[in-house]
């Protein structure tokens, strides 16, 4: 009777565990490990604000992007509110003329005049927040202008949300490389983005090449030599073992599970799942 008990109780533990398994099936982001949150925050970095006497004023830039199609609304960063933009099947659906008339007859009663502004294609603006609703299958980037790269005086730092989305069922499925590839048919990264993270690196570059320009007449065509070999590349979807090879070993290596940052003297490379997805 005793061994019939426990072959009873061994049964009906893989009945339970079955029934378990059919009714709380393991989700697709933990099979996954990186969320696709994480991995569109590791290649967007947020700006940071902040506020003082004076206004609000960019504390840490972010990822600059470009923006490639008109129609996206944006309001001054003070307001409270934010308008949305729709970005489906290749085509910006700026928000209706009703929703932003409605907010600005709220602002009224508070003294306040709503304005609005359009941001032009070419204007460089930064992402400051990033939101992943698979539910409904729509990916929401909020951006801040970058005034300083827009010329913009006196600065606003105008903000807008702009809604991408994707099919439905499809963002489930999606890796972070179609979202981004998407994202950048309207926010493309900027090419001057590397550029503005390491201002004052590029500085002390510039300071160091006029000075390597007085010195070039005493060492002739060793450095012309040097100055012809080709850049070592760095591509996004490459491995650990295949950026060393490139740049050889890092100063730093940081382990954050599934994230992985290699630290170089000018350079930061982040891996999210042993693949590169950011340099900066």
């Amino acid at each position: 009777m005793l061994v019939m008990g426990e072959k009873f109780k061994k049964v009906i533990a893989a009945i339970i565990f079955v029934v378990c398994a059919t009714m709380f099936p393991i989700s697709s982001a933990s099979a996954q490990g990186v969320s696709l949150q994480e991995q569109l925050s590791a290649q967007y970095k947020v700006v940071k604000m902040g506020s003082d006497t004076s206004g609000f004023s960019v504390v840490e830039p972010g990822t600059l992007l470009e923006i490639k199609k008109g129609g996206i609304l944006a309001v001054p960063y003070s307001d409270t509110s934010v308008l949305s933009t729709k970005y489906e099947g290749g085509t910006v659906h700026s928000p209706s003329t009703l929703l932003s008339k409605g907010i600005g007859f709220g602002m009224k009663r508070f003294g306040k005049e709503q304005t609005t502004h359009l941001f032009a294609t070419g204007d460089k603006v930064y992402p400051s927040k990033i939101e992943v609703d698979v539910a409904k299958d729509d990916v929401a980037l909020t951006i801040v202008a970058c005034d300083t790269c827009n010329k913009t005086d006196p600065p606003t730092y105008n903000k807008a949300k702009v809604v991408f989305q994707f099919p439905k069922g499809s963002l489930a499925k999606a890796s972070a490389g179609d979202v981004e590839d998407t994202i950048g048919q309207l926010l493309s990264i900027s090419e001057d983005s590397q550029g503005q993270d390491q201002g004052g690196q590029q500085q002390g570059g510039d300071q160091g090449q006029q000075g390597g320009g007085q010195a070039q007449g005493g060492q002739g065509g060793g450095q012309e030599q040097q100055q012809q070999a080709e850049p070592q590349t760095i591509e996004k979807g490459q491995t650990p073992d295949q950026v060393q090879a490139a740049l050889g070993k890092p100063d730093k290596i940081v382990n954050l599970g599934a994230k992985q940052l290699y630290i170089y003297k000018d350079m930061k490379v982040t891996f999210i799942g042993g693949k590169v997805v950011d340099v900066q």
